[in-house]
Formats: structure tokens, sequence, C-alpha cells
């Protein structure tokens, strides 16, 4: 079985900036409101002719470049989107295509937790086809939702952000978790658009293809979901909070990152977090966090690193990661 290295990265974001500022005029709110209810000053947008499959072209070609690979040396090609590029076929197809990609490719929908939950796969597949495997994670929510809703049109950014997974000799993996609880699905849900209810004149005139989010609900969740799977995979580690480099969470709510920080133990100087620039872009956040931190300095050879993610459904996801890996025995 072989182990597996990061060997590239990178990420996209759209040009068009929304402050906090414009948006507290249109809300009818102050600015200081929305800075401080999720930590939030701006994000980026799309504009026209941009989508979640370009978005994540973008980046996975600068992952690959920085790997020094094009796509045909990649085996594999996961995409980690709740906002596809349309309802069939799969995002990662056009990705594909767009950078010439020889191997398979397919889709996961984990919501906010969805890049991790592809990284873990990815981690599982390396194993058994030690190959090149790109992942990518790319949502554009600003499409999604409803011009009017306030809650989630202060939350959400666009983006994209992309690893390349190759063989290698040390061991990078130190502990993982992953999960679902699918009674609670009515957190936050698109309700049209599938098969259960088909998208109609209706469903359009109603606005249920836009998400809906309970709020509080998603707060709780998030937070006590995140604690349990931070700890599953620290105990799998045998890797102590205090043991931790950088910690860079799904960037959702800087509430829920500080709240998940005081009661697993982590201080400020552990965690990573540039949602206050880019806002919640979903299955994005955390490579594109990832991208910035390696880029910036922040995570260096030798670091231990913990990935942690949570979405609808509810979602999560966590991967303790030693960057530059750790001597394998022979």
């Amino acid at each position: 079985m072989s182990t597996f290295q990061i060997a590239g990265w990178g990420s996209a974001l759209p040009e068009k900036v929304v402050t906090s500022a414009e948006l507290a005029v249109k809300f009818g709110v102050d600015e200081d409101w929305i800075v401080s209810r999720c930590g939030i000053r701006e994000r980026r947008w799309v504009e026209a002719g941009q989508t979640t499959a370009s978005l994540a072209t973008d980046a996975g070609r600068a992952a690959l470049d920085r790997a020094g690979l094009s796509g045909a040396d990649v085996a594999h090609l996961i995409v980690a989107t709740a906002t596809p590029e349309q309802p069939s076929p799969a995002t990662s197809a056009f990705v594909h295509h767009e950078l010439g990609i020889a191997g398979s490719a397919h889709d996961v929908n984990a919501e906010c937790a969805g890049f991790v939950y592809a990284l873990i796969m990815a981690a599982a597949l390396m194993r058994m086809d030690p190959r090149p495997i790109l992942i990518i994670g790319s949502d554009t929510h600003s499409l999604t939702t409803n011009p009017e809703d306030r809650d989630l049109g202060i939350l959400v950014g666009d983006g994209a952000g992309a690893v390349v997974l190759t063989p290698g000799v040390d061991e990078w993996l130190l502990g993982w978790d992953m999960g679902a609880d699918g009674s609670r699905t009515n957190s936050l849900k698109v309700l049209a658009g599938g098969s259960r209810l088909p998208t109609s004149e209706q469903t359009v005139r109603d606005g249920l293809h836009y998400a809906q989010i309970n709020g509080n609900e998603i707060y709780l969740n998030a937070v006590r979901l995140t604690i349990g799977t931070v700890r599953r995979t620290l105990s799998s580690a045998g890797v102590d909070v205090a043991d931790i480099d950088v910690v860079i969470p799904h960037q959702a709510n800087i509430r829920i990152i500080k709240s998940i920080a005081e009661h697993t133990g982590m201080v400020q100087e552990q965690l990573f977090t540039n949602l206050d620039r880019y806002g919640n872009t979903a299955s994005a956040s955390i490579p594109i966090a990832l991208t910035e931190a390696i880029e910036s300095g922040r995570v260096t050879e030798g670091d231990v690193v913990l990935l942690a993610g949570f979405g609808a459904g509810m979602t999560w996801a966590s991967m303790l990661l030693r960057w530059g890996g750790t001597k394998v025995a022979a």
C-alpha cells in the first residue's frame, strides 16, 4: 500500500468584492452588526460567465502547476460541491474536459464538509491505486441564495480550492474521522429541483430553488458535531490539542469557530482563518484557507495540521496531517 503527499495546491476567487458595508445598506442593518455576527468584512461573488466549474478548473490548474503535473498525469478527479454546474452531468465532467484529465471523475456532495470528505476518500484510494489524484472544492452559493435573504446573504462567498495528492514515501496521515446525521436534513436545504419536488413554475414563484437555513439549529449542531469529530480524530492519532500547530476549520462563522476552539482547548495562535475576506465559501473554504496558509508560510514542514469541517445533512469530517510526513519504518 502507498502513502501520499500533498504535492500541489491552489485556489481561485472571483474579482468582484462585496463588502459588509454594501450589504448593510441593502438589508437595512449596521455594518458592525454583520461583522460581529459572522466575522465577515467582505466576500467574493461570481460575475457573468463564472461558474462552479470554471472556478474549479482555475484552482485545479493552479494546483497541478504547483505539483509540476498536467491533466494527463491525473488518475482520478474528485470535485466537492453543493452548487453543481448543472443537475447532470457531474461538475467534475466539465473540469475533467477543461484540464485534459485522463482518468476518472466524480463529484462529492457533503455540503461544507465535502472537501475533507473527498480528501479522506482520495487518501484511501491512493493506497489502492498510487497515482496522482486531484481534489477540488468549489461552490458559488451567491447564485443559490435568495437576494432578499439577509441571514444567508451576509454569509456566502464564492471560490474554489484544490490539492494534488501523489504517492509518497513518508506518512502524512495521522488520523481522520467522518460521519453524518441524516435526521437533521431540515437545518439547511434547497427544496426544489430534485425528484422529491421537481422544478416547476410554481416552485420558481415560491422561491423553493433558493437555500433555506435554520441558523440557530446550524450553530448548535455545527459546534457540537465539530467538537466530536475533532476529538475522535485526535484520539485516533494519539495527539493532544496542544500538539497541533495549525487548525484550519471550515470558514463558516467566527462565532462557531471561537466556540469550537473554546470547547476543545484550542488557542487563537493555532487557528488560521480568512473568512473576514472571503466569507463562507462552503466546500471551497478549507482548501482556500490551506492554500493561503501554505503560501504565507503559516504551514511549514513538520507542522501538525488539523482540517475540520461540517455541513448540511448534517455531515462532518476531520483529518490530521503531519506536513511533510513522518518517516515510515522500512
